[in-house]
């Protein structure tokens, strides 16, 4: 009989796992350089139109990288890949430092996209998995990657505030240089962390196969394909924020000193946004249509307002409600789709909004500097329709897919005649045996303490589930080849 575990990991233990992944993220999150961008971007030649090919060279870039990375990291190490984002932030640190013309600045910003690139839903997935392996449910997944963005939101407002009282008394490139050797310190704590391994959990298959999985799950099945919009389409409204942002404060002739607490004021609602997401209830009607109705009050405003306060107000708030859709629809994602996938489904919604964003800077760009960046704001407010419409329609699905799996539940748990078993297999150690389980090669008393567990556990019973349909694909795969 296999030593048993009487409940999951209490928030100590995981909060204690996930620290060092905070603590990477916070240093990788001080970025001395990203307040005053833009300002030195015009300081160095650049325009409004020249911003939107910047952008764009990017968001070129990303596509290109964002699912290879994803499937490297579910086939490899998702510290490693993170790792490898570390030293692609201090290259382009480095060569971004270094630029005194808009050519040399798009080429560290192409290698700014690198990093985007290989972070992009790497860190999510780990999360999700260390969660869903300590506690054997995604319930705790929405606090603490809310947890995970407040420290990344806190050191990018630090860095914010430092990096522009560091430009007034120095110079703007001298922040890039500085930015160097802290992000160089996150690789250590990213060498500290714990990695889950529930995405080794399932049976190793050919990279030609897993290829074909991931892509397969993100083009033909209905509930991913619908949520991967939504979070595609929320990802490529806050770049819009936070890329083109600033260029309201610069048409309105802002002083310098005040871009580092707007960039605080801007950065924080990442974290307060991860703060606040789990205590509100999105499923419920009214509260939906505040975070419906709240973000394109806020884009309508961008297009004809001249005060200043008044457009920073109507930033922070679209910013806000954006973080909070942002990490729900993560969640609706990730529930969707197997830990040995994810990594690479999540960087497939990644690609489909840098592939969005590409045309959208350059319009965005066009649009800014023939009528002013206030006409601009329109496209900000179309885009703010759509992420409320696709929010409504994820919603609504899950609600339905929820409790289609809890009256399925309850028909298992009656057919067996479980009422609540008194001894529970480990949540953690029901992972390491699902591909023999399946199999059918556990010893027969292992194999009871395996199916009490599942009768009595939803989030094993979900993760099982995905294990069997990712192993039915890839046999499937495997003899059509």
């Amino acid at each position: 009989m296999i030593n048993s575990v009487a409940a999951p990991a209490p928030p100590r233990v995981l909060g204690r796992r996930l620290l060092p992944l905070q603590i990477a993220m916070g240093l990788q999150g001080m970025l001395l350089w990203l307040p005053i961008e833009k300002l030195f971007m015009t300081q160095i030649g650049f325009d409004a139109a020249s911003v939107g090919v910047m952008a764009a060279a990017y968001a070129a870039v990303v596509p290109l990288l964002e699912v290879p990375s994803g499937i490297l990291a579910d086939r490899w190490s998702r510290r490693w890949v993170m790792i490898l984002a570390c030293l692609a932030l201090m290259a382009s640190s480095l060569v971004g430092g270094l630029s005194s013309n808009v050519i040399t600045y798009v080429v560290a910003a192409m290698i700014l996209g690198i990093y985007f690139a290989l972070s992009s839903g790497t860190v999510d997935s780990i999360v999700y998995d260390t969660v869903l392996e300590e506690t054997g449910s995604s319930e705790l997944y929405e606090r603490w990657i809310g947890r995970v963005r407040t420290v990344e939101s806190a050191a990018l407002v630090v860095s914010a505030l430092v990096g522009g009282v560091l430009a007034e008394y120095t110079s703007a490139r001298f922040t890039y240089f500085v930015t160097i050797p802290l992000v160089g310190l996150a690789i250590i704590g990213f060498l500290w962390f714990d990695e889950p391994q529930l995405h080794k959990a399932a049976e190793r298959v050919s990279l030609a196969s897993h290829v074909a999985l991931t892509f397969r799950t993100m083009i033909r099945e209905p509930a991913v394909l619908r949520v991967l919009l939504l979070v595609a389409t929320v990802a490529l409204l806050s770049q819009a924020v936070f890329e083109f942002g600033p260029l309201w404060l610069v048409a309105l002739a802002a002083p310098a000193v005040l871009y580092g607490p707007y960039w605080a004021a801007l950065v924080s609602t990442l974290g307060l946004g991860g703060l606040i997401v789990g205590k509100l209830h999105l499923d419920r009607r009214w509260m939906l249509a505040v975070v419906v109705v709240l973000p394109l009050a806020a884009a309508l405003v961008m297009t004809w307002t001249r005060s200043l306060s008044v457009v920073i107000a109507a930033q922070v708030v679209l910013a806000l409600l954006l973080a909070i859709i942002g990490i729900h629809a993560g969640k609706l994602l990730h529930d969707a789709v197997p830990s040995a996938i994810r990594a690479g489904v999540s960087s497939g919604a990644g690609t489909l909004s840098w592939m969005l964003f590409l045309p959208f800077s350059l319009v965005f760009g066009w649009v800014a500097r023939e009528n002013g960046v206030n006409w601009s704001g329109w496209m900000l407010a179309g885009a703010v329709v759509v992420v409320g419409v696709l929010l409504i329609v994820s919603i609504r699905a899950a609600r339905k897919d929820a409790v289609a799996l809890a009256d399925e539940a309850a028909r298992a748990e009656q057919a067996v005649g479980v009422t609540g078993p008194s001894e529970e297999l480990a949540c953690r150690q029901l992972v390491e045996l699902v591909a023999d389980y399946l199999d059918g090669l556990l010893p027969q008393n292992v194999m009871a303490d395996v199916e009490e567990h599942l009768a009595g556990c939803d989030g094993c019973t979900v993760y099982l589930s995905q294990i069997r349909q990712t192993m039915t694909e890839l046999r499937r795969l495997a003899t059509s080849a």
